[in-house]
């Protein structure tokens, strides 16, 4: 008799373990549906915002390549009926553009605005992040608040400011009102914190000098994070558009921005539309190639700056 119950307790649990493993199953088998509908939901979502977002620089890509007949036609074309490759080749040879000065100045600015701020940057960081001196927290609790406040309140203020010096339409006005940046003083002083202090106490035991220290310790450390600085300092004067039309809009100190804005207009009022897309596509393509080429020391600096070791 107990041999029986024991055969039927065996069958029982064997019953009872194959139903839950059935039971496992359906459930993987529904985890693993779940799984793929929401991948494949997550995909569709991103590719549609993808396309919203790449659809504007596909236009100009095409309109840049249109005739003005089809691009001002009642119905857009998606795809150009005839393709128009002149306009990348009247855009160099249009007298009103000048696109080389237009280069040239923005160039001058972007580079010599950027190494200043740099310099500007590193110093105050490695002030903040490594010296002792009164009133330091809250002088930069100061300078994280004006963080806050919308830079185009101060524009009214800048202005009467560069007019009383007597800066206006010249590369000054271009350069020094924006050579400081809250936001990167802090995020290279978020990187230096990351150096242990003790490295910095024992360079002071043997004489090394701040400014020695700062240059063979500090700034090699921290290279990724002044990359992406420079990267998006640099990206920064060449997109600016607003502060260079009010103060410096005469042709020999006019940026990039500003010459395209009204250089294919003619005395009627009608623009070249084709024309101007054309010379956006030439004027986006160095930014183009600076993100794809240099994105990873974007990130890679702005995820060090942000780890507090």
């Amino acid at each position: 008799m107990s041999e029986v119950t024991k055969n039927v307790s065996e069958t029982s649990a064997a019953t009872l373990q194959t139903m839950r493993e059935r039971d496992m199953q359906k459930v993987s088998a529904k985890q693993k549906i779940v799984k793929i509908c929401v991948q494949t939901a997550l995909y569709l979502f991103l590719g549609v915002m993808a396309l919203i977002v790449l659809f504007p620089f596909y236009w100009m890509l095409v309109s840049s390549v249109k005739t003005m007949p089809e691009y001002i036609r009642p119905i857009p074309t998606l795809i150009p009926h005839t393709w128009d490759f002149h306009n990348y080749v009247e855009v160099f040879q249009n007298e009103d553009l000048l696109l080389g000065q237009l280069f040239a100045n923005t160039l001058f600015v972007g580079v010599v605005s950027t190494l200043l701020s740099l310099i500007i940057t590193v110093l105050s960081a490695f002030a903040f992040a490594r010296l002792e001196f009164k009133g330091k927290n809250l002088l930069f609790a100061a300078l994280l608040a004006t963080m806050m406040i919308p830079g185009e309140l101060f524009t009214i203020t800048n202005y009467q400011t560069v007019n009383s010096f007597g800066w206006l339409n010249t590369f000054t006005v271009l350069i020094v009102p924006f050579l400081v940046s809250v936001f990167y003083i802090y995020l290279l002083k978020q990187n230096f914190q990351q150096v242990p202090n003790e490295l910095y106490l024992a360079a002071k035991v043997d004489g090394t000098t701040d400014l020695k220290y700062l240059w063979k310790v500090m700034i090699p450390l921290a290279l990724p994070t002044l990359i992406s600085i420079t990267i998006l300092k640099m990206m920064g004067s060449w997109n600016s558009y607003m502060w260079p039309r009010l103060v410096a809009n005469d042709e020999a100190h006019r940026l990039i921005t500003n010459g395209l804005r009204t250089a294919f207009t003619s005395a009627e009022g009608v623009t070249d539309v084709p024309l101007q897309m054309a010379a956006i596509a030439v004027v986006s393509a160095p930014l183009f190639l600076v993100f794809v080429f240099l994105r990873k020391y974007i990130m890679k600096g702005v995820s060090r700056s942000g780890i507090k070791g």
